[in-house]
């Protein structure tokens, strides 16, 4: 019975300590799977996060009630994700720099009448932010005050003066209430760029607000939609007694800017034109005969606009580059002239959030050493971008350049930097074709000695007779 009894308690006490091993590996496991759970909850807040971080805009109204006169604009930006931060233009709470890092991605200025920002912000922290690679849209009217003037000046826009108007006897809407302000600009004057403006409408804009001219000493500002030929920038209430700060063709209505970091600026001298009511009001030209239209086109331009100036347009980016001789996979330490050599290079672009392969024929190759010996097209191949070539008979530290810079889109620039060296003394030819003729000439010098040597050893003499 000690026996039995000894047996039951030591295999009590071994049921009793694998039971407590089994607990402890469950709870180990229980807490491997919170380790694991509470990981991804974080990974996916902090892709939510960097989601929301890319849209983050900062929104400055001269009042609020702007948020609701212009909601139909801005409710177009929420639905494509952006997350917009409503404040007034003189809140003393402002900041665009924390810790020396910008909060915001874009800015937003629908505040044409603000005389001096609030907080932080002033024009040195805007160009900061653009020169930061910050994206700007700034709406302007007849009551510009000094900060967006001076704005305009840093990026090579001149506003005219406060209280003037772009007038149009000859193309003005029929709703005008007598000084021909409010402009019916039509779709031929907007710039020939689909990636900025959007697709060709028919439907002309309604305009109403303060004349620009751009510097022309600066490459960088475009012209986005200017004014007809008989258009012209001056006081509406005044007669005209000097030359106008702007004239025909060269008052500009929206301008934009690229910067050389990519950051993007557009100037509109109109804070209607973004409203709802320029949105659905009807338009027609008040001269006799003219088409009216239902509905104008500032919706379409405002969202394309919107769209260009926040990079959700014409943004692209290289991919894999790659080069090797033909016939081979992988790139050489360095080439020998007169190699024939494949290059590739993957180029997208960003629509819709995604990256998709980028369609151009434009696109061109520069093998470079100090100045381009090759220049020639690269050919879409699948999604990539290649072309085969023969270097050049020079050698040295060259570079595979594709420089691409056109209308609308980002500026696309690779470099990848490769040596060529000269051929090694067992790759010269042995004989060399145009040398035959001098091969010849020396064997038939020979064979003519080794004759000559014969006839003169064998060669006998007659022995003179007495």
């Amino acid at each position: 019975m000690a026996s039995l009894t000894a047996v039951m308690q030591t295999n009590r006490s071994g049921s009793l300590t694998s039971s407590k091993k089994r607990t402890g590996m469950v709870s180990t496991r229980r807490f491997k799977l919170l380790d694991n759970s509470v990981l991804l909850l974080l990974s996916l807040a902090s892709v939510l996060h960097c989601a929301l971080a890319d849209g983050k805009t900062l929104v400055l109204l001269d009042n609020l009630n702007i948020k609701d006169t212009h909601s139909i604009f801005f409710r177009s930006l929420a639905d494509r994700g952006f997350d917009l931060t409503f404040k007034t233009a003189d809140d003393p709470s402002l900041s665009l720099i924390k810790y020396g890092q910008f909060l915001y991605d874009h800015l937003i200025i629908f505040s044409p009448s603000v005389e001096d920002f609030g907080g932080n912000i002033n024009v040195e922290t805007i160009t900061s932010f653009i020169d930061g690679g910050g994206n700007v849209l700034v709406a302007a009217s007849s009551d510009i005050g000094d900060p967006l003037r001076e704005l305009g000046s840093e990026c090579g826009i001149e506003f005219d003066e406060e209280k003037t108007a772009v007038i149009d006897h000859h193309n003005y809407d029929v709703s005008d209430p007598g000084e021909h302000t409010l402009i019916v600009a039509d779709p031929e004057n907007l710039l020939k760029a689909p990636t900025i403006v959007g697709k060709p409408t028919k439907k002309p804009v309604l305009f109403k607000g303060v004349g620009m001219v751009a510097d022309p000493d600066n490459p960088l500002v475009l012209d986005i939609l200017t004014g007809s030929s008989t258009s012209y920038s001056f006081f509406p209430d005044r007669p005209i007694s000097q030359y106008p700060h702007a004239v025909g063709k060269n008052t500009l209505l929206i301008a934009g800017l690229q910067a050389r970091n990519n950051a993007r600026v557009v100037f509109s001298g109109s804070l209607d034109f973004f409203s709802d009511a320029f949105f659905n009001s009807a338009v027609q030209k008040a001269t006799p005969g003219s088409q009216r239209h239902e509905q104008t086109g500032n919706m379409e331009l405002a969202e394309a606009l919107s769209r260009w100036v926040f990079k959700e347009a014409g943004v692209l980016r290289v991919g894999a580059v790659t080069h090797h001789r033909v016939g081979e996979t992988a790139a050489p330490t360095a080439y020998t002239i007169t190699d024939l050599v494949e290059y590739s290079i993957v180029i997208e672009m960003l629509s819709e959030g995604r990256w998709v392969p980028f369609d151009g024929d434009d696109i061109q190759l520069e093998f470079v050493r100090i100045d381009p010996f090759v220049r020639t097209y690269l050919k879409k191949n699948g999604g990539k971008y290649s072309v085969q070539f023969k270097l050049p008979d020079v050698y040295g530290v060259f570079q595979f350049k594709v420089d691409y810079n056109r209308l609308g889109y980002t500026h696309l620039y690779s470099s990848t930097q490769v040596s060529v060296r000269p051929l090694q003394h067992t790759q010269y030819e042995r004989f060399i074709p145009s040398a035959y003729p001098y091969y010849a000439s020396v064997f038939s010098m020979m064979a003519g000695l080794f004759v000559f040597s014969v006839v003169f050893l064998h060669m006998k003499e007659k022995e003179k007779s007495d």
